[in-house]
């Protein structure tokens, strides 16, 4: 049962865990299970997705229950409208805070990967970041006897594909976790040493007006209980809290 965070006559917002997809796509065919269909068999009713999460990235993710509010949620998402609050563990120690203003070439879309000719060149992406907490590991992974590594919360001000993971590995502080933009060695250090075997960004919480009501909405989601048992081992616990942030421990 995928938890349900929020829900009314037109919405309904889920805990996405980790390595699971929102819905089919033809880059990874060989899966079967997706959140759009796990939502609507477990509700019993179509649901209309309004935005993305990567696979490997879990929180907060809305759907709408009516295409004409999915159609305007989708609005506010593409005119960047919709606040939304990330955390990651990323290799090195970043500045205290900093804002990411680096442009990214276009990803195209599923469909637009069929037979279709999409234009490509950068577009404006900015990313805010703070860093919440820092941890030095006695642990050899390149050629240094110790290994650093910070807790972010990041603020992504643009909607573009992988960004936070792109913009995190253009400042040289790759998320942990990510097999495209990371670094393998790490990764693989943080699932021999630590048992952590997942891209460690989450979705904590978004902000957006309703589209019916036009009240203010704020979806909050806690953190999977292995993200939060690694925060808790890396003594980041206190910090964490500090910053609103949810634990399931």
């Amino acid at each position: 049962m995928l938890p349900i965070l929020y829900r009314d006559d037109l919405l309904i917002a889920i805990h996405k865990p980790a390595n699971l997809l929102v819905h089919r796509t033809v880059l990874d065919r060989h899966e079967t299970r997706f959140a759009v269909q796990l939502l609507r068999d477990q509700i019993g009713q179509r649901v209309y997705p309004v935005h993305r999460l990567d696979k490997g990235t879990s929180g907060a993710l809305l759907f709408a229950l009516d295409k004409d509010a999915g159609r305007e949620l989708s609005w506010q998402f593409e005119r960047q409208q919709v606040q939304k609050r990330y955390l990651a563990v990323v290799r090195g120690h970043p500045d205290a805070e900093g804002l990411i203003d680096h442009p990214l070439s276009r990803r195209p879309d599923d469909l637009e990967w069929i037979g279709e000719k999409v234009e490509t060149a950068p577009q404006a992406a900015q990313t805010r970041y703070r860093t919440l907490a820092t941890v030095e590991l006695p642990i050899m992974v390149e050629r240094y006897p110790s290994s650093r590594y910070a807790l972010l919360e990041l603020e992504p001000l643009t909607g573009r594909r992988h960004q936070l993971r792109r913009h995190l590995k253009h400042i040289a502080h790759p998320i942990i976790g990510d097999s495209t933009y990371g670094k393998g060695r790490h990764n693989r250090m943080f699932a021999d040493q630590l048992d952590c075997r997942r891209m460690l960004l989450a979705c904590m919480e978004m902000e957006l007006t309703h589209p019916v009501s036009g009240a203010p909405l704020r979806i909050a989601c806690p953190l999977e209980a292995g993200f939060s048992a690694l925060i808790e081992r890396l003594d980041w616990t206190d910090a964490a809290r500090d910053a609103g942030i949810e634990l399931t421990i």
